[in-house]
């Protein structure tokens, strides 16, 4: 059983070495358009300072939090793009503030009572799958920002994929349902299995060995898939059952409405 105190240091450790690599940055390359459309470096260091201090005031100020949702909400379609650009500064201001916000969403989470569940967008949630959200996001949002950068060394080096994956890969599984439900569908009845084989020889397993549902492949290949940083059709993942066949067409990890993906390779 995975517990906090090992998913808030993966998380710190995943933060760190993000902030190593866009430390590293000229102002110039702030400015940088990354592969997630209208988005710059900047834009995807204001998300996750923004998505930070939510995550903080869900879980210290559960009544600021919900609050704050009602304005938030006002239009479903384009917050997640308005904060974002809210929250763009030059480098030496954006910084300090994500640093700060990381900091104080770890206290948040560790001083919310053992067993209760704070509200989110779409779901509450425990301070576990809270953490485990900010890592699957700090993740796929700093994929973003190395893949922007494919001949420094430094960025190369943040592509490579670690053990933290096991965090992305694990949420990914537990919301195969909302993928589902995101687009007003019923999730399905019967159970999913996943494997996932690692770049270090290791095979990830979730579901009932008996589950009509299969999904297989590479691990990075399903994080890639469930955060929505690649197509179906460029990922080496094999369905087996309908409902899994439709499923990868329908993947996605993160709270909210339904993500516009990434275009198939071949389009591009």
């Amino acid at each position: 059983m995975v517990l906090l105190d090992e998913v808030l240091r993966d998380l710190h450790a995943e933060s760190e070495a993000l902030d190593r690599l866009v430390s590293g940055l000229s102002p110039d390359d702030w400015s940088r358009p990354t592969p997630a459309p209208g988005w710059t470096v900047a834009h995807q260091i204001s998300h996750l300072h923004w998505t930070d201090e939510a995550a903080t005031l869900a879980n210290a100020d559960p009544a600021g939090f919900i609050a704050r949702l009602s304005e938030t909400l006002e239009d479903p379609s384009t917050f997640v793009d308005r904060a974002a650009a809210a929250g763009v500064a030059p480098p030496d201001e954006l910084l300090p503030r994500w640093r700060a916000g990381r900091a104080a969403l770890a206290r948040a989470l560790t001083g919310v009572p053992p067993g209760e569940r704070r509200p989110w967008f779409g779901t509450a949630m425990s301070p576990l799958s809270s953490a485990t959200g900010r890592m699957m996001e700090t993740w796929a949002h700093g994929r973003d920002i190395a893949e922007t950068f494919p001949d420094d060394e430094r960025a190369r080096e943040h592509l490579r994929p670690t053990q933290r994956l096991r965090h992305v890969a694990h949420i990914g599984y537990r919301t195969i349902g909302h993928g589902f439900e995101s687009r007003g569908r019923r999730a399905p009845g019967a159970p999913f299995r996943v494997e996932l084989s690692t770049v270090g020889g290791a095979l990830w397993v979730y579901g009932p060995p008996d589950a009509p549902n299969r999904v297989t492949g590479p691990a990075l290949d399903f994080c890639l898939l469930v955060t929505q940083r690649r197509h179906p059709a460029d990922l080496g993942l094999r369905a087996t059952g309908d409902d899994a066949a439709e499923w990868l067409t329908l993947a996605q990890a993160f709270a909210g409405p339904p993500g516009a993906g990434r275009e198939p390779r071949a389009a591009r």
